[in-house]
């Protein structure tokens, strides 16, 4: 449980109900619309909050959103839709004016899920036609994103990529000189600048977008591989196998806008221990051919003697699940807007798992996320001086599917990119404490840091850089989707060093978190947590975005980073 790894591990150390939201029209394969839950026990019941941003009020968001009762807040599903619609009823008690489609409160995301049926389905590598005997969720967890409900590859051969990049403006192509259509290629986790970060390579020890899971894949389909293979090692990844366990098990989710993407036929992860017996099977060193990878003149390595076949059966459905959004009214410049943005999903039910606790209820991730947005919400919705620009408030859905439902509104904002002068993203608050200092997660990549810079030092604070850039957070989180446009986003929203504790006991909690926690049934309340953080790190965000609505100033990137020449083109049309 989250409660003994908080308090016995680290502490050691130291209302008017809403419209329900919309869903697709009835069929054998869409989800039914939640019935309406208004004075109802179905969720937990709303409370009277202060317009002042409170632990109090912290204590109680965070509770309601991981309560067993939303059964971890899967998408689409309907315990987890109910989630959305406490969420909509509180913005609605909070005093804010709905901003979702049609000037409701929900923007709907049409999905399709897709879930495996392990007992008809099988996955395994032949080594000079041998079989491995790989175990479904032991050595290797495999899915399709094609929305299909029969997927089948047959001696599929292997071909080992290194990690998988092409990337022109680093000179890398980990695909030169080989054609892998119609193959399965072998992939490494992360970037080369990670297993080198005094080389020089890509950004150092701070994973890029070529280290993230979901490029190796996407870089995969474009080279014509039929299958792609990542091999699980923990400290590249950041986390352990059981995050890709729980994380690519049970039901699967993609966009139905993105159902005709070319990707690869299956998708996979195995483990290092499995990866390292099928090199050696084949005259090949595992640990040398990594080493290898991190030079630009690594060349792909041809393992003809294995071949991969699965069978997928997939059960198959079309899905809506909601992005919610509320908003204030600017006084003075109505047409501008700063956006807030949290994810309110997690995992949901995983019933395939060993063990007593099944409900993945995410109060880590992202209940403590959405009860930041809220309360800033709230402090914006009952301020005695009105912003003077808009502010809108939008928690999305499906981010632990692969940022879905930042990336529909990416791709249909609620408001116009153009409009959106800059936003501000919360996700996974750690409960340490007041700290010293804040963390921005992407450290130097847009003049927001400047407005940062001076309310932190009106604190007696200091900005730190992450002190983990090897999980590639700035990737991992919904703010990227608007990044990728052009939209100055913000990741800040906790410290590195406890005020009372020092920099060891917040490291140690991250990592009790990430190892133990994260993504797993254990990340639920606890109400003995510290909630000092929670408070300062949300007020100074206040104050930070103030200076954003009550300017003429439109930040922008910084001139070097990546998504500048991105802004720019769109600011000039």
């Amino acid at each position: 449980m989250l409660r003994y790894f908080i308090t016995s591990g680290v502490a050691a150390l130291a209302l008017t109900a809403c419209s329900e939201p919309p869903a697709a029209q009835p069929s054998e394969d869409t989800a039914a619309a939640p019935e309406s839950t208004e004075s109802s026990s179905a969720y937990p019941a709303h409370q009277s909050s202060d317009v002042a941003i409170t632990e109090a009020d912290f204590a109680y968001r965070i509770s309601a959103l991981a309560d067993d009762r939303f059964e971890g807040r899967g998408p689409a599903s309907e315990h987890g839709e109910q989630a959305a619609t406490w969420i909509a009823e509180e913005m609605e008690a909070i005093g804010l004016e709905p901003a979702g489609e049609e000037r409701g409160w929900y923007q709907p995301v049409p999905l399709i899920e897709s879930t495996l049926d392990e007992s008809a389905s099988s996955f395994d590598i032949t080594i000079d036609g041998e079989p491995m005997g790989l175990q479904t969720n032991v050595d290797v967890v495999y899915w399709s994103q094609n929305p299909e409900e029969q997927v089948s590859l047959e001696d599929s051969e292997l071909v080992f990529v290194g990690y998988g990049v092409v990337a022109p403006e680093y000179g890398w192509n980990d695909y030169e000189g080989v054609d892998v259509t119609g193959k399965t290629v072998v992939i490494l986790i992360n970037d080369p600048g990670f297993a080198d970060p005094d080389s020089g390579l890509f950004n150092g020890s701070a994973m890029t977008y070529y280290g993230r899971w979901t490029y190796k894949y996407e870089e995969a389909a474009r080279q014509g591989a039929e299958g792609a293979i990542i091999v699980h090692q923990t400290a590249p990844a950041a986390y352990p196998w059981g995050t890709v366990q729980s994380s690519w098990s049970g039901p699967q989710f993609t966009l139905a806008s993105s159902a005709g993407q070319e990707r690869a036929d299956v998708q996979a992860w195995i483990t290092e221990d499995k990866a390292t017996e099928l090199f050696s099977a084949l005259d090949l060193d595992f640990a040398e051919l990594s080493a290898a990878a991190i030079s630009p003149d690594f060349e792909p390595v041809d393992m003809g003697r294995a071949s991969m076949s699965a069978s997928l059966t997939n059960s198959l459905r079309t899905l809506t699940s909601n992005n919610v959004a509320g908003m204030v009214e600017g006084s003075e410049r109505p047409d501008e807007y700063v956006l807030f943005m949290a994810h309110w999903d997690h995992i949901g039910i995983r019933l395939n798992f060993a063990g007593d606790d099944q409900i993945y209820n995410g109060a880590i991730d992202n209940a403590t996320g959405v009860a930041a947005l809220l309360e800033l919400a709230e402090a914006y919705a009952k301020a005695e001086t009105a912003p003077e620009r808009s502010v809108i408030f939008v928690a999305v859905t499906a981010e632990e599917q692969g940022l879905l439902g930042s990336e529909y509104y990416a791709q249909n904002p609620l408001i116009p990119l153009d409009q959106t002068v800059g936003g501000f993203n919360f996700d996974g608050i750690l409960p340490i404490g007041r700290t010293e200092d804040i963390v921005v997660i992407g450290y130097g990549a847009s003049e927001l840091e400047d407005l940062l810079q001076a309310e932190v030092e009106a604190d007696s604070m200091y900005i730190s850089p992450d002190p983990n850039p090897e999980a590639g957070y700035f990737y991992r989180s919904d703010h990227v989707t608007l990044a990728r446009r052009g939209v100055p986003m913000l990741y800040a929203d906790s410290g590195s060093v406890s005020a009372e504790h020092g920099r060891d006991y917040a490291a140690q909690i991250e990592t009790a978190y990430r190892l133990q926690a994260y993504h797993k049934p254990a990340d639920e309340f606890d109400p003995n947590w510290d909630m000092g953080g929670f408070v300062q790190s949300t007020e100074l965000m206040y104050r930070v975005s103030r200076q954003l609505t009550d300017s003429e100033d439109w930040p922008n990137w910084y001139e070097d980073n990546e998504f500048r020449a991105i802004r720019d083109a769109m600011m000039q049309d």
